[in-house]
C-alpha cells in the first residue's frame, strides 16, 4: 500500500475518507455483547466505536470514540512477551512458553503434554508466565518497569484502573488455577500472588485507540516509537512478537483471521484491537462487543476490510 501525500486540491486524506466510511457502514452493527465474567467490563457501552491509525512517518488518523479510555486486557500480552524477551533472550523464554496455535480458549487451562509449558503468550497460561519473567527487586519495581515500558511504546505515561484490578483479581480463579498448575511444573516461581497481582495489573492498564495505534506502529517501524523517536524495544525481538501476533493473537480464531486479513494483530475482552502492518503502519480499534471468541464484532470488520481495501494482507499477490 502506497501512502500518497495530500495536495492542496484534496480537503480528506485517502485514508481518513476510508476510515470514515467504514465507521459510517458498521456504527449501526449490533451484533455481540460486551465481556461480563470481568463486572467492570459489563458496564462498558457498547456504542462505543472509534478507530485510528499511525503510520511509520507519524501521520495519525482517527473516527468515532479514538479518545476514549478503556483498559487494555489481553493486547499487553504482545508488550510483556518482548519485555520478557528483552529481560532473559529468545531461548530462555522459550524454555518457559512455547509458541504453537492452540484452537483452546484463551482462559483454558491446559498445557502442551510433552513439555509443561503453556502453549504461547497470547493465551491466558503463557500470559502469565512471561509476566513471571519480568525482573525486578518485588513488586513495586517490577511494576515500576512494566509502565515505563508501556510508556514507550505509548509516548505518554498511562495507569492502572484500581477498579479493573481489583475486579480482575476477586475474579481471577482460572487465572489462579493456572498459575499453581504451572508451578507445580517449574514454569513459573514462587512468586504466584505477585506475579498475578503484576498480571491483573498489565491488564487493566488504560489506553485509548490512538495509544493502540501509535504501539502497533511502533512495532511496524521496527521497535521505535515514530512520534517520539524512542526506542520501545530492541529491533531483534520485533520479528518474535509479530510472528506469535500472527499464529496466535486473535484467539482460537487466529488460523482464520490470517486467512482472511493476513496481518499481525492481538484482540483484548475489552474490545480493543491493534494490527500492525509491517514497515507501513499500525491501526488501533475499539468497540466493546465481542463474538463467541472474545474478539471485537466490529473490529473484525473493520480490518476485513481495511485489508481488502488497501490490499494489506502479507501474501497479497498485486499482479494476481
Amino acid at each position: 500500500m502506497m501512502i500518497e501525500p495530500v495536495t492542496a486540491a484534496q480537503t480528506v486524506h485517502p485514508i481518513q475518507d476510508v476510515l470514515n466510511q467504514i465507521y459510517e457502514k458498521y456504527r449501526s452493527l449490533r451484533l455481540g455483547v460486551p465481556a461480563t465474567y470481568i463486572p467492570e467490563l459489563a458496564k462498558m457501552n457498547p456504542e462505543w466505536f472509534g478507530i485510528c491509525v499511525v503510520t511509520v512517518d507519524g501521520q495519525q488518523f482517527s473516527v468515532g470514540d479514538a479518545q476514549q479510555l478503556f483498559t487494555i486486557q489481553s493486547i499487553s500480552k504482545v508488550f510483556v512477551h518482548g519485555l520478557a524477551l528483552e529481560d532473559h533472550g529468545r531461548e530462555h523464554v522459550l524454555s518457559k512458553v512455547g509458541v504453537e496455535p492452540t484452537g483452546d480458549s484463551f482462559n483454558a487451562i491446559v498445557l502442551d503434554e510433552q513439555s509443561k509449558r503453556p502453549y504461547n503468550p497470547m493465551v491466558n497460561a503463557g500470559a502469565i508466565a512471561t509476566t513471571s519473567l519480568i525482573k525486578g527487586n518485588g513488586a513495586t519495581d517490577r511494576l515500576n518497569r512494566m509502565l515505563a515500558m508501556f510508556e514507550r511504546y505509548i509516548g505518554h505515561e498511562s495507569h492502572i484502573d484500581m477498579s479493573t484490578f481489583m475486579s480482575e483479581r476477586t475474579t481471577g480463579f482460572r487465572n489462579r488455577a493456572m498459575a499453581y498448575l504451572m508451578r507445580n511444573f517449574g514454569m513459573i516461581d514462587d512468586r504466584i500472588d505477585e506475579s498475578l497481582d503484576l498480571y491483573f495489573q498489565q491488564c487493566s492498564l488504560m489506553v485509548n485507540c490512538a495509544d493502540l495505534a501509535t504501539m502497533a506502529a511502533t512495532l511496524s517501524n521496527h521497535g521505535k516509537n515514530p512520534l517520539t523517536g524512542v526506542q520501545a524495544v530492541p529491533s531483534r525481538h520485533v520479528r518474535d512478537m509479530l510472528s506469535v501476533m500472527f499464529m496466535c493473537g486473535m484467539y482460537n480464531y487466529s488460523g482464520e483471521w490470517a486467512y482472511k486479513v493476513g496481518l499481525p494483530a492481538k484482540s483484548g475482552v475489552s474490545g480493543g484491537l491493534i494490527v500492525v502492518v509491517p514497515g507501513r503502519l499500525g491501526i488501533g480499534i475499539f468497540s466493546p462487543p465481542l463474538d463467541e471468541r472474545g474478539n471485537s464484532v466490529r473490529g473484525v470488520k473493520v480490518c476485513e476490510e481495511l485489508s481488502e481495501r488497501f490490499g494489506l494482507h502479507l501474501f497479497e499477490c498485486e499482479d494476481c
